[in-house]
């Protein structure tokens, strides 16, 4: 499967921009990571790319990403992907605790680039030139971004 085959994944079951721009922001921190770490930049940018593409369908717990799960498992992902993005849900700990630097990287960066989005969409140069003290000055204003969910982003930073 190539990056194409999992855009056009996210394209069939996601139709809601904003939601993409999202998995998109995802993919990208995550081959960042992955780069920097020194592991397969394929792998986590698909984990990040494919982490909610069932979200708009299931948006409820437990059902969203248990049925991605088995669409991705029908289409042939790895399991390493697809325990991945089950780890990522807190309501899922107990069955798919997060235990591997792809996990744990997925679970920090989800809730974390949601913010960061939302921090630069208030600038006129949007990502160009934001710093780490704004995000950060921000994540104390309650009222800004306020469906982040803090403590995810806390969690995910730990």
């Amino acid at each position: 499967m190539t990056r194409d085959d999992d855009l056009a994944l996210v394209r069939e079951y996601t139709k809601n921009e904003a939601l993409v721009r999202h998995m998109l922001a995802v993919e990208v921190a995550m081959r960042a990571y992955a780069g920097k770490l020194g592991e397969d930049v394929e792998t986590w940018g698909r984990v990040g790319l494919l982490h909610d593409f069932d979200y708009e369908r299931w948006p409820d717990p437990p059902d969203h990403p248990l049925e991605g799960s088995k669409i991705l498992r029908d289409r042939g992902y790895p399991d390493e992907v697809v325990y991945a993005i089950l780890s990522h849900a807190d309501y899922l700990a107990d069955e798919f605790p997060r235990r591997s630097p792809l996990d744990k990287a997925l679970y920090a960066c989800d809730e974390l680039c949601g913010f960061i989005t939302a921090c630069a969409l208030v600038r006129p140069g949007r990502l160009e030139g934001l710093k780490a003290k704004s995000v950060r000055k921000k994540l104390k204003q309650a009222s800004f971004a306020a469906a982040v969910n803090r403590e995810d982003v806390a969690n995910g930073a730990a």
